[in-house]
Formats: C-alpha cells, structure tokens, sequence
C-alpha cells in the first residue's frame, strides 16, 4: 500500500511539474479561453496621414447610429510559425470602437505548440468567443460572415464554403459602430501578440444592406509595444473592401 501510495504521489508530483513547465513556456494555448475586446485605442505612430490606432484592432470602423446588419466576405491566410504562441482573428461586428459592448463574429488564425490552429467563431462581450465546432475552417477557404438584427434577437451566420452556421442571440448593445477588424485577441489576460497572418481581403463588406462609403480616414493600425504589426489599404474603387498586411506597410487596395 505505501509503495502504491508512492507510486501515485510520484505520478502526480510529476503531472504537476509538468503542467507548472508548459505554464512557463505559454502553456497549452488550446486549453486557454480567447476573448475579442473592444478598440484599445493607443498613439498613432506617425506612419498614416489619417485615421487612428489600437493595440488589438486593426482595419476598418465606421461611428454613427442606428448599426442593424454588417457582413463581410474574406479568405483565410496561413500564420507563419512562430517561436512563441501568436493569434490572429478576423471579423465583422457591430460596436466596440467606441463603447464596451461588441457583437462579432469571425474566424481564428493561431500559431501555438509547434502548429497553426485555425476556427470560426462567434462573440458577444462579455463572453469569450464560442467556437463553431461544426465548421472545418482551413487556409485559403473562402468565408462570409454577417450579423442581422431582427425584431427583438440577432441571426450570426458564418458560411465556408458549402458549410453554414447560423445561431440567434440576444443583443442590446447602443448599434453605434460597424467594424471590419484583424485584431490580436487577448489571451491569459492580455493582449496577444499578432499573428503573421501576411496579407488578408476584406471585400465585400456591407452595413445595413449596402456599401458601407469606407474613406481612408475610417481605417486604423495596430501597434504593440511602438511597433506597428498590422496595416489597412485605402478602400478600394467601390469603398466596400480593403486589404491588409501584416507589419507597417500599406497594402494597394483590391481592385473592387
């Protein structure tokens, strides 16, 4: 008996270490909750003549009222590996970038353990994101995100491909934003450092059924510690898509 006991105090000492080690080194990333925030807005480095800059967001916002539906189409871009655990997301939503209520949905392109992960999913602060286990998501699958606002509920669909996912939520957020957004999500905490996630297309997007009018001025970088790690395009000829790359500098724009 005291040898079994033993036995099994050394298996446990050792399953404690261990997970104490993977804590050090960022842990299991897959067993870590990831929570999309609303805009951390932060200087602007200098590098834009217009528009603003946050720590987690970047892309396009637009302010106003009476935000009902927003939809976007994009393609999912391969993360670079990376020494350290990095994550991406890319999404539409509505509020966020100037109040703390945040409705989104979109998909999750992470580098962590030695591999990329990539997801759909869907939010609404407070909560973390609620992945979509039922989407297979995977680099270069083409996906189109909205958000609806019904009579009194919200419909989130996010379609790849021939798979669609739809769920209907309650909502009570002011309606006062529409985003376009590549944040760096925050995990542990904290805000995530950015995936290399290369270059991404946001086009089409819409609000409230039509074009959203994108001017230069409503495009924002990311900065994490004075360095800017995510940069928009100009809108494109129709003013309802844009490109992004990863690091400062500007993309051209999609060719509408």
């Amino acid at each position: 008996m005291q040898k079994l006991c033993r036995r099994v105090f050394a298996v446990c000492s050792v399953a404690v270490v261990g997970a104490m080690v993977a804590g050090l080194h960022g842990g299991p990333a897959a067993s870590r909750a990831i929570f999309h925030h609303p805009r951390v807005a932060v200087s602007r480095p200098g590098t834009r003549a217009a528009g603003w800059a946050s720590s987690n967001w970047s892309g396009y916002a637009i302010a106003g009222s009476g935000y009902s539906s927003v939809s976007a189409s994009w393609t999912v871009q391969a993360v670079a590996p990376s020494r350290r655990a990095t994550y991406s997301s890319e999404w539409v939503g509505i509020d966020g970038y100037n109040n703390n209520d945040l409705i989104q949905a979109g998909t999750e392109s992470d580098y962590y353990n030695g591999s990329a992960h990539y997801a759909a999913w869907w939010e609404i602060l407070p909560a973390a994101e609620t992945v979509v286990t039922s989407l297979a998501v995977n680099p270069g699958d083409t996906i189109t995100a909205s958000i609806t606002k019904g009579s009194s509920l919200w419909t989130i669909t996010i379609q790849d491909g021939g798979q669609k996912f739809t769920t209907v939520q309650a909502y009570t957020g002011p309606q006062t934003s529409a985003e376009w957004v590549e944040e760096a999500p925050s995990v542990g905490g904290r805000v995530a450092p950015l995936a290399n996630y290369g270059q991404a297309t946001f086009d089409p997007g819409t609000v409230n059924g039509g074009s959203p009018n994108l001017t230069a001025s409503n495009g924002g970088v990311m900065v994490q510690k004075r360095v800017q790690v995510s940069t928009p395009s100009d809108p494109d000829g129709d003013a309802d898509g844009f490109n992004m790359a990863y690091g400062a500098a500007a993309p051209a724009p999609p060719s509408s």
